[in-house]
């Protein structure tokens, strides 16, 4: 990632998954520490801890108790102060209603994630090459 200072905020529930994008994020030799949040809920309560870094990504779940992925963008993407962060959806879905929802909430990518290991390297991969690549207000 562009400013490897800043963390990347992953959000999901699922512990395979999230010990499957930390170990891609290693291999891609990207130094962005994580921070893990497994619902949207406790993501909001990250973004507003005024002691926590700002992510300079977010890495989001869609299907998650307590506060589900959508749900956390109707709050994000409302808030002048986090809706400029970069949310690109990680997920299992292939529902379109899914994918028409988030984007309408202003995510910056819809990936779905890949069941073969390499695919999902590839998949982290090109996040990565964007985000490097990637102009961003400050």
């Amino acid at each position: 990632m562009k400013n490897p200072s800043k963390p990347i905020l992953l959000v999901e529930d699922d512990q395979i998954d999230t010990m499957t994008v930390i170990r891609a994020l290693k291999e891609l030799h990207v130094t962005n520490r994580v921070e893990h949040v497994e619902n949207g809920e406790a993501a909001v309560d990250y973004l507003n801890n005024p002691a926590k870094d700002r992510p300079c990504l977010i890495l989001l779940d869609l299907n998650m108790p307590v506060m589900g992925g959508i749900e956390f963008l109707q709050v994000v993407k409302h808030d002048a102060a986090l809706r400029r962060i970069p949310v690109v959806v990680l997920t299992t879905s292939e529902e379109q209603q899914d994918k028409v929802a988030s984007f309408d909430l202003g995510v910056a990518g819809y990936i779905r994630k890949p069941v073969d290991y390499r695919q999902f390297v590839e998949a982290v991969r090109s996040i990565d090459a964007y985000w490097t690549l990637s102009e961003l207000p400050q």
